[in-house]
């Protein structure tokens, strides 16, 4: 009898020993360069991640019929400043054209949880509301790390966009 209470034990300790060590395994080790305080300034979940909406800008139904220097230079003068004022509101946090790939023009990152918000916020630029762009979105999970580009490019920008 007290063999087998001694067995018992023995396989109980090795087995509790076995899930600990496979437990201790399985668990991700902390990042030593974490840093609480701009994770949850930057709204990073436990990955560094955050939902963000996609925004793929088109060439649109009247961009070939919108013809005139000075009525597609306005519009796309609103169309920047459109972006700044999105950027300055850390709503817009990456932006840029696409190169060599049209009909698909340009994307734009929004720093909002829906694609309604999105819509309302690309909706207040010129040359989309002109027809010049289209776009099509769609949910994007990507670094928190995103949020911190425009100010970051605010100190490499030489010469204004215009």
């Amino acid at each position: 009898m007290k063999i087998s209470k001694l067995l018992f034990i023995a396989l109980f300790l090795v087995h509790s020993h076995n899930s600990f060590a496979s437990d201790v395994q399985n668990k991700p080790t902390a990042n030593p360069l974490y840093d609480a305080p701009l994770a949850e300034k930057l709204g990073a979940d436990a990955y560094g991640m955050k939902s963000y909406v996609l925004v793929i800008l088109k060439t649109g139904p009247n961009d070939d019929k919108i013809t005139d220097p000075e009525q597609r230079s306005e519009l796309f003068r609103g169309h920047f400043a459109n972006m700044s004022r999105l950027a300055k509101a850390s709503k817009l946090v990456l932006a840029g054209p696409l190169m060599e790939n049209k009909p698909k023009r340009g994307l734009l990152i929004f720093n909002v949880k829906t694609i309604e918000e999105a819509q309302a916020l690309v909706n207040t630029d010129p040359a989309v509301k002109a027809g010049v762009f289209d776009y099509e979105m769609t949910k994007y999970y990507g670094s928190a790390a995103l949020m911190q580009v425009s100010e970051i490019h605010n100190t490499l920008q030489l010469e204004k966009i215009e």
